[in-house]
């Protein structure tokens, strides 16, 4: 991707998080052909702008600052950067989901706050997080000319598009407070999981019941939230940390993408309640389980190998020695493909989904979307380590031969 790809992705995501409102509401749920697109009916103006839906997004952004900066929870070292120094974070993002729910619970419960209010003015949430997304990432390129700022290697190209989508400074700071660790895994995936008990609460306003199918969105979309914040020192490692730059890209995916496209599915069952029926709820269930086993599991191997590769869980692992002096894994789940997270991860996806049923395509968005990312990111991971190990890592392919899927792909 150019400068003009990235220029069009800037205008097109937020496009595209309005336009899943637009396409799947309590009217119609439904892909429009090309010749209809110009047909499809706009809100009015009002209805893309609150004070107060911009004032509760600043609000909650700037409470999450205060619980991160609250001195709870290890202090860690990251990975080794370029200029041979390593950054330390605080690991406490389990702390703000307990203490996030706990309020959400006694303002709904016993100050009894209209927490439905997300719901009727859900485009104005959207708009306040898309300003808040362009906001922060102007101040982020902005901050990258200064002389001290550690540059990406992939967001320094010298155009302006380009940069300030991807982004120009690698870890950009205030003191101790790293922006982009803290907006990986804070506000969105967080707020995601407080909109879908604000649709949760809208769908019991608006029906006076609770759908099984809701239940099992709220729960198991809070499970992963839950998971991934609980393994919060794990992202150190990963690319979007270690490597790229803090731009448009990730602030905008995630303050605005996560919370508003990732809850589309319980938003969807305010309008469209899907009860489900046991043998239903039982497979769907299955589902989650085993996909999570197989998510957890490989994450945790691949971890543990890079932490300690003496530890009696992975000693007795295959691995191939590089030329680098590091191995690469050739047993338990990752003798069987290249990415079985990521396998698990999809199963995870599918069955969010799956509890709106089959009438509508919209709700499967989420799925579709992050097969086509894990498959794009998979291929982008493989091309970097090609470059990183060269001839080891054609022997490595020619051993785990299957990328994702075995026998398939």
């Amino acid at each position: 991707m150019g400068p003009v790809g990235a220029f069009f992705m800037t205008l097109g995501l937020p496009v595209a998080v309005f336009g899943l409102y637009l396409f799947c509401n309590k009217d119609s749920c439904q892909i429009y052909p090309l010749k209809r697109l110009l047909q499809v009916k706009l809100p009015p103006c009002d209805q893309f702008w609150h004070p107060l839906a911009f004032l509760i997004c600043v609000g909650w952004f700037v409470a999450n600052v205060i619980i991160y900066l609250i001195p709870l929870g290890r202090t860690v070292q990251g990975s080794l950067l370029r200029d041979g120094t390593k950054l330390t974070y605080r690991i406490n993002a389990v702390y703000a989901f307990i203490l996030s729910h706990i309020v959400f619970v006694v303002a709904y419960c016993y100050y009894k706050l209209s927490v439905s209010f997300i719901y009727h003015h859900y485009l104005s949430f959207v708009t306040s997080a898309v300003l808040l997304s362009f906001i922060l990432s102007i101040y982020l390129y902005a901050r990258s000319f200064r002389s001290s700022a550690l540059l990406a290697l992939g967001g320094n190209s010298g155009n302006f598009f380009y940069d300030f989508f991807i982004g120009r400074e690698l870890n950009p700071r205030i003191g101790a407070f790293d922006w982009k660790f803290f907006c990986e895994l804070r506000p969105g995936l967080i707020g995601w999981t407080l909109i879908n008990y604000c649709m949760l609460a809208a769908q019991w306003e608006k029906h006076g019941v609770v759908s099984n199918s809701m239940i099992l969105v709220c729960v198991f979309q809070a499970w992963y939230v839950f998971d991934a914040l609980l393994f919060e020192e794990a992202i150190l490692t990963t690319m979007d940390i270690a490597h790229d730059g803090f731009g448009f890209m990730l602030a905008f995916g995630d303050l605005a993408w996560v919370p508003f496209t990732y809850s589309l599915q319980a938003r969807y069952l305010v309008d469209h309640p899907n009860h489900l029926s046991w043998w239903a709820l039982a497979g769907i269930v299955a589902l989650k389980l085993c996909g999570y086993y197989i998510f957890r599991s490989s994450n945790s191997q691949k971890d543990q190998f890079r932490r300690d590769p003496f530890h009696p869980s992975v000693k007795n692992f295959k691995t191939l020695p590089t030329k680098r002096g590091t191995r690469l894994l050739l047993s338990g789940w990752w003798g069987i493909c290249r990415h079985p997270n990521y396998v698990g991860d999809l199963m995870m996806a599918l069955s969010w989904c799956l509890p709106c049923g089959f009438n509508h395509v919209l709700p499967y968005f989420y799925f579709i979307y992050f097969a086509v990312l894990l498959i794009h990111r998979q291929l982008r991971d493989e091309d970097n380590c090609r470059g990183k190990y060269g001839d080891d890592w054609t022997r490595y392919c020619n051993i785990v031969k299957w990328r994702l899927l075995p026998g398939i792909y």
